[in-house]
């Protein structure tokens, strides 16, 4: 019986400031519609370890905690799609949706949440906030009642919410957003319900982030609010209990005490009575960032009288902590990020374009941070040397997965995405574990990517909505950073590649680059163009964020015109020496087909003709002989080689499938030109190439599908039986199924379903089996997977059907 698991996921985070959340050992992050699970402490390096599938739209708001009462860990995620769902581990890292809350009108931007009390709040677009009881029993029963609903006024969308109890056991919420006010709402005496009891000001813009803190372990402590701001500033305010105001306001109301003209108003806000009395006064004004806050995040150790630690993350690209020092002022101890000449620049590689979460870990010794690009960039504390030092994070793409493709000795894949990037992936090849990493960002651009293949194992083509295609050179620093990590041996001709490539300045052509050494940076004069120092590309793990950002593109070798359209896909044949590419296209004159010779890159004329509407697939039998071609008129047309580079039309039908045709693959060589299309019909077809008088080819099985059929890949390796062809074919619902076919009788064998946890919760835009690396040592298929969910994935067949 076939069997399958999750070699790797890649899939970047969310940009908005509540979309991820650090409990216990595991980080729960939005990413696109879906939730991935992480564990950033995990020496394996592993990475994504799911994702979870339950929203239609972007996920806006995690949190993720251990439910006091039944022990079960809780995740609950806010959407755009104006759901809020809930959660339930199930076994190790993995959830079941068990609720879904759809009282809200809008998208659901922000959570706040208050574990001890079983209480969450969610404030969305719709200028509301419900209050939520949650209930978790021990055989994992949910209930999640609406105690309350808040319509804000003067009408703002909520942005940031903080919970917490105070001594006397009522509930405070804190409340910020399109406004630079904060609303403070208290618990009203015996009743669930709060209502509004005071309105703290000074923030200039809109508050982004509100945590609350214990100020020490002490029965009797304070509480601190941290409330950060677009405005460039962090406001600390003090929680006090009793009737009269706390030493350090009394000291504060100095009018001496001025900032940049303005005085620092301490006026009390009085909320509660009797027993629950509590003033709240500003504490402290924290200036050091230079862009926008978007979150703020408090740490207290568990030792008394232990200081609290406050974590902000910024539009500056940067991370700072800060600290209450012995003289009592607020500092920032410690800061973390980009800090360059390049900040702030337009380029695509000079600016990282903010930090827009910032987390804990639960020990303190740990902080992630997520960028524009959805890459998590994490620190860790070395107590021995005494300062934060860099570790490796995770990466994917923000938008959609258009294509994927391997390098032909199957050692790298490569993915294209609407996000405007190329990426690379390898095996990072450890004593303990063999783990995939993006070990390089080939093409930062500036318009959408949708297709791409690989070119012998140095060069790559890319397509993009700019309707021309662009070939790219493998530099000298990512081979050998590629062969030392992956423990293999440096090819030949990498001797002769250039180091490195930047990118100019408004420009989108990567230019290539020679790496200096130390002295030669240092005897260099002051220039305007980017240098690589070649200590730079020398590393001993995969590259961290900033070094994929900027130090790790191909340099470009050649831009192919003669398109009138955004390209829609690209072939290389398998011996390296020609190109085909197509655009979309609405009519006779467009829907043509170019082909380019590799050596000079010369367009090979005249373009060949045959469909009327955009071409979607192009696809080289494994002997180059034919080259098939689909599209959206609903017919497949097969070309046949005649003499040298030339093609010319063999055969074609006009009604191949009913509706329009999307992917279509040969099988391996060995199966004498077979062939398979996959249509919108909810069909895919198996044909075979019959050369008699004439070229033709004949449908011989038709294996239906349960939504549109959108890719489809033959597996090329060498596992299956002889008389035996594995299909994997993907459906416009995220679904996979591998089909064993035999070639004797055209029967279906057998056909493996992927399971639903495992698969993209969107369609699926490409499917690409590994080439075998070695033969000998091939003791497993492998199968990478783009998606429209954001991810990457790639999965480990043990067995497959009817091998």
């Amino acid at each position: 019986m076939a069997s399958a698991h999750l070699e790797y996921i890649a899939a970047g985070g969310n940009r908005h400031p509540c979309a991820a959340d650090w409990s216990e050992e595991l980080l729960a992050y939005g990413s696109g519609h879906n939730i991935a699970i992480w564990r950033p402490e995990n020496n394996n390096h592993k990475g994504v370890e799911t994702l979870l599938a339950g929203h239609t739209e972007i996920v806006n708001a995690v949190k993720l905690f251990r439910d006091p009462t039944s022990k079960k860990r809780v995740l609950i995620s806010g959407s755009a799609d104006k759901t809020v769902c809930v959660w339930i581990e199930q076994n190790n890292a993995s959830f079941e949706l068990v609720k879904r809350l759809t009282e809200h009108t809008a998208s659901i931007n922000v959570i706040g949440l208050l574990p001890e009390a079983g209480v969450f709040a969610t404030g969305a677009a719709d200028a509301t906030l419900k209050i939520w009881k949650l209930r978790v029993s021990e055989n994992a029963d949910v209930e999640a009642d609406l105690i309350q609903n808040i319509n804000l006024t003067p009408r703002y969308f909520p942005l940031a919410i903080a919970l917490t109890k105070l001594q006397s056991g009522q509930l405070v919420i804190a409340v910020g957003g399109t406004t630079a006010n904060i609303q403070i709402y208290l618990q009203d005496k015996d009743k669930d319900t709060s209502s509004l009891a005071a309105k703290l000001t000074g923030h200039e813009a809109w508050v982004r982030a509100l945590d609350f803190t214990r100020e020490s372990s002490k029965p009797d402590s304070d509480f601190l609010l941290a409330s950060a701001s677009q405005d460039k500033y962090i406001r600390l305010w003090r929680f006090h209990a009793g009737t009269e105001l706390p030493e350090v306001a009394a000291a504060a109301s100095d009018p001496a005490m001025t900032v940049f003209g303005r005085s620092l108003s301490n006026k009390a806000h009085w909320i509660g009575e009797g027993d629950s009395k509590h003033s709240i006064t500003f504490e402290a004004l924290l200036i050091g960032h230079e862009d926008w806050i978007y979150t703020a995040r408090w740490f207290t150790k568990n030792v008394e009288d232990a200081t609290p630690q406050l974590l902000s993350s910024s539009a500056d690209n940067s991370l700072a902590m800060w600290e209450r020092d012995a003289d009592g002022f607020w500092t920032c101890a410690t800061r973390l990020g980009e800090i360059s000449a390049q900040k702030g620049s337009t380029t695509a590689t000079g600016s990282t374009g903010g930090f827009w979460i910032g987390l804990w870990s639960p020990s303190g010794q740990t902080v992630v941070s997520l960028g524009r690009t959805g890459s998590w960039r994490m620190w860790s504390y070395d107590n021995k040397e005494d300062r934060w030092l860099r570790e490796l994070g995770i990466s994917g793409h923000v938008r959609s997965v258009k294509d994927v493709a391997w390098s032909n000795d199957g050692t790298q894949l490569m993915s294209t995405s609407s996000d405007q990037t190329t990426r690379l992936f390898s095996q990072w090849k450890q004593e303990t574990a063999h783990t995939w990493h993006e070990m390089a960002r080939p093409q930062i651009h500036g318009y959408d990517l949708n297709c791409l293949s690989a070119i012998g194992t140095t060069q790559f083509i890319s397509g993009a909505d700019e309707k021309l295609l662009r070939v790219f050179n493998k530099p000298k620093a990512i081979a050998q950073l590629l062969a030392k990590l992956g423990d293999t041996a440096e090819d030949a001709e990498d001797a002769d590649l250039p180091d490195a490539a930047n990118m100019p300045v408004l420009g989108l052509s990567n230019k290539a680059i020679n790496a200096l050494t130390a002295e030669e940076e240092a005897a260099a004069e002051p220039s305007e163009e980017v240098t690589i120092t070649k200590s730079t590309l020398d590393l001993a793990h995969p590259p961290f964020e900033d070094h994929l950002a900027r130090h790790t593109l191909f340099p470009e070798l050649e831009k192919l015109y003669g398109h009138g359209y955004e390209i829609s896909c690209v072939a290389a044949s398998h011996d390296g020496s020609l190109v085909a590419t197509a655009c979309r296209a609405s009519s006779l004159d467009h829907a043509v087909i170019r082909l380019y010779e590799t050596k000079e890159w010369r367009e090979i004329r005249p373009a060949l003709t045959a469909h009327s509407l955009t071409v979607t697939c192009l696809s080289f039998s494994p002997d180059d002989k034919y080259l098939l071609s689909v599209g959206r008129d609903r017919q497949w047309a097969l070309f046949a080689r005649t003499e040298g580079t030339n093609y010319e039309l063999a055969a074609s039908n006009p009604k191949g499938h009913s509706r329009m045709i999307l992917s279509c693959s040969w099988a391996p060589s060995s199966s004498s030109h077979i062939f398979a299309t996959a249509g919108r019909d909810k069909n895919v077809k198996i044909w075979q190439v019959a050369s008699g008088d004439g070229v033709n080819a004949e449908c011989n099985l038709t294996i239906p599908t349960t939504a549109p059929a959108t890719s489809v890949a033959f597996y090329t390796g060498s596992l299956a039986a002889s008389n035996t062809i594995i299909l994997a074919a993907g459906t416009e619902e995220g679904n996979i199924a591998i089909s064993a076919i035999s070639t004797d009788d055209w029967t279906l064998k057998e056909q493996y379903q992927i399971t639903k946890q495992m698969l993209p919760s969107s369609a699926i835009n490409a499917l690409r089996w590994r080439p075998s690396v070695n033969e000998e040592e091939e003791k497993q298929a492998q199968l990478a997977v783009a998606s429209e969910d954001l991810s990457v994935r790639i999965f480990a067949f043990e067995i497959l059907p009817g091998a």
